[in-house]
This record gives C-alpha cells, structure tokens and sequence, in this order.
C-alpha cells in the first residue's frame, strides 16, 4: 500500500504592517533612518568634542610633511596677499587713493581665504570621508562643521600676523578691534551653512568639487578682497549706479567690510554698505540655518552607493 506524503500547506508571508509593529514592539528601528530635526540637533551637540578634535587633528596634520610645519598657516595667505599686492597694486595701480592699502589688502585675503577654504573642504566633506561616512554611525553634518572650524582655527593663527602688519604699518590698536569677534562668528555660521550645502551636493555630484575653484575665484574677484569698491564703482568707470550697492551687499564682501572697519582706523563707516550688521546676521541666518536643513534633509544617503 503506497503511502502519500503531504506537504504542509506554506504559512502565509507576515504583512508589512505586522513586521513594522513587531520591530515597534521590540524597540527596532530603520538602519540609518533620517531623525528628527530636534534629535539630529541634540545628536551633534553630542558629538562636539569629536568635532573639535577631528578639527584640530586635522589642522595638525595638514602641513606634517612639510620641513615648516604649522609655520604655512600663515605664509600661505601671507604670500597670497604679495601677489595679489604686486599684481593688483603695483601693476594695476587698484591701491590709488585707498589708505593703509597693504592692511587693507591683508585683511581681505586673510578673510576671504577662511571663507574660501571652508567651503572647498565642506565640498569634499562627504565624498572625500567615505570610508568614516560608512563604518561609523554620527551625524553627517559634523564632518562639514568639522572642517569649518578647521578652518577658522587657522584664521586664528593668521590673525596673529595680520596685528602684527596692522601694528608695523602704523594702524594703532583701539576698542573697535573688538568687533571683530562677533563679525567672525557670523561669518563662521555663514560659512558651516554653505559648507553644509555644498557637501550635499559634492556627495551627490563629486565632480562639483573641480567646478568649485573657478566659482570661488570669481566671487573672490567681484568681492573688493583686493581693490575698494567704491573707487572701482564710483563716477567714471561706465557701471550703472546699482552696481556698487550690490557687490557690497555680497555676503562675502560684507565680512570682509566688518573686519576692515574694525580692525583699520583708515576704513569708515561710509564706506560700509546700509544696514550692514542686519545684513550680516541675514546672511548668517539665511545660509546656516537654511543649510543645516538642506544636509539634513538627505542625512540617510549620505555614504551610500
């Protein structure tokens, strides 16, 4: 008598919503999932010792191989500054008719360059920082921050020269230098704002990160960091009178204005555009807080194929 060997009928498959309540159940969660705004905020004040140290391990290692050392955190925008000096001052005479010129020219490209270099790293923020991206689990935007505090730590260190050329060239030390702490943190909130944009965007399109250094010399160029607006804008040079007022308004030329009035004595306030710390605090507002939103917003695919 053959027998006949039945297969157990197959169990159905658990519904999602059973397996979402399951995983509720037991307190799982999604791998990488997006948190909350306020979560993601309070999980980066968490992580600000790292940030801090992974900048100042950063700063340390950045001139290791070089017979200098840390001594290049202030020879490159100081060598920076005599090309732009011999090209801009003595070629093209843009220092006609400004006083303390070589202060003033100092200040602009030390300034300028802490804005510069912090968004170029924030653009090689993600896509550079792969391989810690994916092995360990933090908030992203601590990398950009990261960076940016690198380099401000730098600018720091520059500053120190910058007072002594101040001091050298007879620009006298007032109370007015202490505007330049609040005009940094506006600008460093600036700056981590765009860095956070740009390092969502280099994640996505790595090859932002090569159109980036023709960008920044643009704006560098259309920022004052070498000449004076308003001597370059005035009557005589052909440009519609709105010109001037917009360039001003550039939140890159804004900084650099702020550190020039507080650090120069020669610098008044005439020549600062309308408004000028509302507009400050505006650019600071707008581009770190619209930033930080824009990097959270695609917090879960960062390091993802």
């Amino acid at each position: 008598m053959s027998q006949v060997l039945h297969t157990p009928p197959a169990s159905p498959a658990p519904a999602d919503d059973d397996l979402a309540a399951l995983a509720a159940r037991h307190g799982l969660s999604v791998s990488g999932a997006r948190p909350s705004l306020p979560e993601y905020v309070r999980q980066l004040w968490e992580r600000r010792h790292f940030i801090t140290a992974f900048a100042t391990a950063k700063l340390t290692s950045q001139y290791s191989q070089a017979k200098l050392g840390q001594v290049w955190q202030v020879m490159t925008p100081l060598l920076n500054a005599a090309v732009y000096y011999f090209i801009f001052g003595v070629l093209l005479h843009t220092k006609k008719g400004v006083p303390d010129y070589i202060p003033f020219l100092v200040t602009g490209v030390f300034i300028w360059t802490f804005t510069q270099s912090s968004i170029l790293a924030g653009t090689r923020a993600i896509s550079g920082n792969l391989g810690l991206v994916r092995a360990l689990h933090f908030p992203r935007a601590a990398l950009p921050i990261s960076f940016c505090l690198q380099q401000l730590q730098q600018l720091l260190f520059s500053m120190a020269a910058l007072v002594v050329i101040l001091l050298c060239f007879g620009v006298p030390l007032a109370f007015s230098w202490v505007l330049a702490f609040p005009a940094l943190v506006l600008q460093f909130t600036f700056n981590a704002g765009v860095a956070m944009v740009m390092a969502r965007m280099g994640a996505k399109t790595p090859d932002i990160a090569q159109l980036m250094p023709f960008v920044l010399r643009t704006w560098m160029y259309i920022s004052g960091v070498m000449w004076n607006i308003d001597k370059l804008t005035g009557k005589g040079s052909g440009l519609p009178q709105w010109v001037a007022p917009v360039l001003k308004a550039n939140p890159a030329a804004v900084y650099i204005d702020l550190m020039r009035y507080a650090l120069i004595d020669s610098f008044h306030a005439h020549q600062l555009p309308p408004h000028v710390w509302a507009l400050a605090i505006g650019w600071a507002l707008l581009a770190g807080v619209g930033g930080f939103i824009y990097f959270w917003k695609a917090e879960e695919t960062y390091g993802r194929g």
